[in-house]
């Protein structure tokens, strides 16, 4: 028992993290601190997503879900939970690459605006 809801702990974190990489920069608004936080994040991201690399959390997960008796699963977190109900295909290179520029594309927007409103901040 205890061991699953430790790998379900282990998604919602995954989960969270994913949030934040692509999202979280619209909180530096509010918290510009959490710059030195957030960047970091994007980096690792984009850098799984276009490597192909698989995210540590994977087999941790995988790893406390085999120690609760269930099956683990291959691939990663994103073709596990997200893309079955995103994407009815399955997860390519190409798709992989896209979202990965994706985050990137979205992470660059919060930030022009963010550096925007730094500078008028300073400005005025």
């Amino acid at each position: 028992m205890l061991p699953l809801l430790a790998a379900d702990l282990v998604v919602l974190l995954h989960l969270g993290f994913i949030i934040f990489v692509v999202c979280g920069g619209l909180l530096l608004s509010r918290w510009p601190r959490l710059l030195w936080l957030q960047l970091p994040a994007v980096v690792w991201g984009v850098l799984l997503e276009f490597s192909g690399w698989i995210c540590p959390l994977t087999p941790l997960e995988n790893r406390l879900r085999r120690l609760a008796g269930e099956a683990g699963y291959q691939g990663g977190f994103v073709e596990q939970y997200l893309l079955p109900v995103i994407y009815p295909a399955e997860l390519t290179r190409e798709l992989q690459g896209a979202l990965g520029a994706g985050v990137v594309l979205i992470n660059l927007l919060i930030y022009a605006r963010i550096f925007v409103r730094w500078r008028k901040g300073l400005r005025g």
